[in-house]
């Protein structure tokens, strides 16, 4: 299974979230919204178009790390990523 992560390598719960998914043998596309503007840019795409961050907005939160796995399924839930590994 590969996962897009989107997050940033300054975010404690991003960090977990790779060293998890680096210990089930999980395929990583991790974009590091803090490092690079094309990730940025796709970090930004996401919030403003997925319905996902709705209540993320809402509470005046960041949103990361944000999960895309190949089956299209779209989630800030870690569980939910392993659950399907």
């Amino acid at each position: 299974m590969k996962v897009v992560v989107i997050g940033s390598h300054l975010c404690p719960d991003t960090l977990f979230a790779l060293n998890q998914l680096k210990g089930k043998n999980i395929e990583v596309d991790f974009q590091n919204l803090s490092a690079s503007f094309p990730a940025l840019r796709a970090f930004l795409n996401a919030r403003e178009s997925e319905a996902v961050y709705a209540p993320v907005k809402a509470a005046n939160g960041i949103g990361i790390p944000f999960f895309e796995l190949e089956d299209g399924t779209k989630t800030f839930d870690l569980n939910v990523v392993l659950g399907k590994a």
